[in-house]
């Protein structure tokens, strides 16, 4: 059997830069990932680097989005690491950061805004409520339906196709190992070691273990004795035809689930937590497979259109479906797991955003024992009533 400090499970850009951060550290790492790096959650996405609270945040009133904005600190912490990820580890990830726009169409998109505006400054975020007039001298590519926006200057996005790989690269320079194609098949403890099993038999050893493994996180909590309130969401994605120099800022709704923004080579991509639908076998998700569409996603590009007039004339090249996690309260689950020793979980909402803080802090719980910022509202702790018997 194989012995190794601290065994990282999944191979997105949580467990890569987990991975990266606790070799950087001085720690022995070794990451398993059951299919490719950056198969799943980590580069299906559309690579937007939202720093404002999102429409799922706000969506269901002021407590909901008080409480997501406790998350706030976090997403300042991020603002920084993004500014600094490509120096960092030494190649490109596609970080442009030309702002980003929160739209609003209506009277009540605009009460939305406000009263988010007011909870980010009150956390710090440099935020700014523009009326119809400034929005449109800002962005003169935007509909007229337009009536007013929330501007933040930090905001961008990056690659998804380039970030965990570069992660895990710099993980590699640093002495991590890192095997793809291994599946884990049981997880326990032996009183000093945790022991863990892949397909092909017994094989790891390691005094801590940290859960990065996005939608299967719940599956392989439960190995280790531990019911994780993760919630699978599974999301569509468009891309239309290459156009010229058209949206440079990240746009966002603050009325409906639609984002949208323009990569290096002039496609323009369109999320914003659009559904689509797990396949199911007798009332269970199949996880492995992917998500299929869902007509009313497929027409994003229709909908993006109101916003920014001249995607209509875009032909779409492609729609794909991706799935993450979410944790009931929309917090990121991040940390040690009660009555689990050495035992660490990162997933949650937010996690390709997020990523570089969540890796970064969840390195450091790890490694020292304490954190640069606190974690303890994002501990899987605070389920404790439901689990950890």
């Amino acid at each position: 059997m194989e012995r190794t400090e601290v065994l990282v499970i999944g191979g997105g850009l949580l467990g890569c830069a987990v991975a990266y951060h606790l070799a950087r550290g001085g720690a022995g790492v070794h990451l398993i990932e059951k299919d490719q790096l950056n198969r799943h959650a980590s580069g299906q996405n559309a690579g937007s680097l939202h720093f404002q609270l999102e429409y799922r945040m706000i969506q269901h009133g002021h407590a909901v989005a008080a409480r997501a904005a406790e998350a706030l600190p976090l997403h300042l912490d991020a603002m920084n690491s993004w500014a600094g990820l490509e120096d960092e580890l030494g190649e490109p990830c596609g970080v442009r950061r030309g702002g980003g726009l929160m739209l609003a169409e209506t009277p009540e998109d605009l009460a939305l805004l406000a009263h988010k505006t007011h909870l980010e400054h009150s956390h710090g975020l440099d935020v700014e409520l523009l009326d119809a007039r400034a929005t449109h001298a800002l962005a003169p590519y935007l509909s007229e339906r337009v009536v007013g926006a929330a501007w933040c200057p930090g905001e961008g996005k990056a690659d998804p196709r380039l970030v965990t790989h570069a992660y895990a690269r710099a993980a590699r320079r640093l002495g991590a190992r890192i095997e793809t194609g291994v599946r884990l098949t049981a997880l326990r403890h032996d009183g000093r070691h945790w022991l863990a099993d892949t397909a092909a038999g017994p094989r790891l050893s390691a005094r801590a273990v940290v859960v990065a493994a996005g939608v299967w996180t719940a599956e392989v909590a439960a190995m280790a004795d531990i019911r994780l309130p993760v919630v699978p969401v599974a999301l569509t994605m468009t891309v239309t035809a290459a156009t010229r120099p058209l949206v440079p800022h990240l746009v966002q709704h603050a009325g409906r689930r639609l984002s949208l923004k323009q990569s290096a080579e002039g496609n323009i991509l369109i999320g914003g937590g659009r559904a689509a639908k797990f396949v199911q076998h007798a009332g269970t998700l199949d996880l492995d497979a992917r998500p299929e569409l869902r007509l009313d996603s497929v027409f994003a590009g229709a909908d993006a259109a109101r916003v920014v007039p001249a995607v209509q004339r875009l032909p779409v090249l492609r729609v794909w479906s991706g799935a993450t996690s979410l944790a009931p309260d929309q917090l990121p689950l991040l940390g040690a797991v009660p009555r689990r020793p050495d035992l660490y979980v990162a997933t949650g909402g937010s996690g390709f955003t997020l990523g570089p803080t969540y890796s970064r802090l969840l390195a450091e719980q790890i490694l020292t024992g304490s954190t640069a910022l606190p974690l303890d509202d994002y501990s899987p702790a605070r389920f404790g009533a439901l689990n950890f018997v």
